[in-house]
């Protein structure tokens, strides 16, 4: 019974995308090493003047990272983001129909699909994991439910599109939980986490039994140094059906700094828990300069003084990283918004960018050198 009225609940959700007519594109072949890029922010930007450019020729986004090497696109998606209208306006982002849009043109370049289940209306990250409006208050047996019901609707639906994704990420960065408060991590006790984290993984698994594409499971932590302790907890605590560690590795609050650091400790993970490793999100900056008025999150005092905050810095970085990653023995990289340039866009902090520091594009909107390391 609980599972139907979760079910009810999502078709109000997904209704606005039961139109969409099925895609007809050849599966992308799956590389021994993924070069990714989280492109969730590239219908935004686009919306509101965003231009990319090769040697100043304006070209598709998802064209240009697919001919620099990326196999991958990363996209997140939120429940019900119906904040983003008030500043968008009244168009709605990183919901259902703007994910089939991104994995749509994905398709079209010819690379893979990572799809971010956050469960949340909002960013989620270690410090913050609300539940979904439309769940708030629910008992642990009903949300439950609600996370498998969604989650399995989700692909379904993308099934009958032809858009299934190849990975799947059952949470982001949960560090600390999922789904605060019932999902949070309180008085050590990992049960309530694990047994959401667990309704989606389920749900993954049961719709592969009926798909030719079977999505490779990823569960996500942020910062390497994190990620024994965290995963020690979590599989004890009963969660071990998943494919991939997904790890967030932002040098500015990382522990593990140096790149043979970070080669011993994706192959000390691997080794210990049988599982491939891959990082799911990263950044560097190219300028120490900003775009716009928006602050930047990553400035360029940040930096390391072998890697400087210029053009060649970044692509130096980003090159020795994938290659300290491939010699850990990692499956892959994804480089987290490369795309997210200066443009009218506007979110709950500011207009522009917070990130246009740490862009695979120069302020004009051309490819900088860093985006051949992807194909490195």
């Amino acid at each position: 019974m609980l599972k139907w009225i979760a079910f009810i609940i999502l078709l109000g959700l997904l209704f606005s995308c039961s139109s969409e007519k099925k895609t007809t594109i050849p599966k992308a072949s799956v590389p021994d090493f993924i070069s990714g890029v989280d492109l969730s922010y590239v219908n935004q930007v686009e919306d509101h003047g965003g231009k990319f450019r090769v040697k100043g020729i304006e070209a598709d986004p998802f064209r240009i990272f697919q001919e620099h090497g990326a196999s991958t696109v990363r996209v997140r998606l939120w429940h019900n983001p119906e904040w983003t209208k008030k500043l968008n306006g009244g168009k709605t982002y990183s919901d259902l129909a703007d994910v089939i849009k991104t994995i749509r043109r994905a398709r079209q370049a010819g690379m893979m699909v990572n799809l971010d289940f956050h469960y949340s209306d909002d960013w989620s990250d270690p410090a913050k994991q609300a539940v979904p409006k439309a769940w708030e208050g629910l008992a642990l047996p009903l949300l439950k439910d609600s996370v498998y019901n969604y989650t399995l609707a989700v692909l379904n639906q993308l099934k009958l599109l032809g858009l299934v994704p190849e990975m799947v990420q059952v949470g982001n960065e949960n560090n600390n939980g999922i789904m605060f408060p019932l999902g949070k991590v309180s008085n050590d006790d990992w049960s309530s986490f694990a047994s959401l984290l667990n309704s989606g993984i389920d749900a993954v698994r049961d719709f592969s039994k009926t798909s030719s594409i079977k999505p490779r499971i990823i569960i996500h932590v942020a910062q390497l140094q994190n990620a024994f302790h965290w995963l020690k907890n979590l599989t004890a605590a009963g969660v071990n059906d998943f494919d991939i560690i997904g790890l967030s590795h932002y040098f500015k609050w990382s522990e593990v700094t140096s790149m043979q650091a970070i080669s011993d400790t994706i192959s000390a993970i691997r080794n210990k828990y049988g599982k491939e490793v891959m990082v799911v999100e990263t950044a560097y900056p190219w300028t120490a300069l900003n775009a716009d008025l928006y602050p930047n999150v990553i400035s360029g005092a940040d930096a390391f003084e072998q890697y400087p905050a210029s053009p060649e810095g970044q692509q130096r970085y980003l090159c020795d990283l994938v290659d300290a990653i491939r010699k850990g023995g990692g499956k892959g990289v994804m480089y987290w918004e490369p795309a997210w340039i200066s443009s009218r866009l506007r979110d709950q902090w500011g207009q522009g960018s917070s990130w246009d520091n740490c862009t695979l594009f120069d302020f004009e909107g051309n490819v900088l050198p860093a985006m051949n390391c992807l194909g490195h």
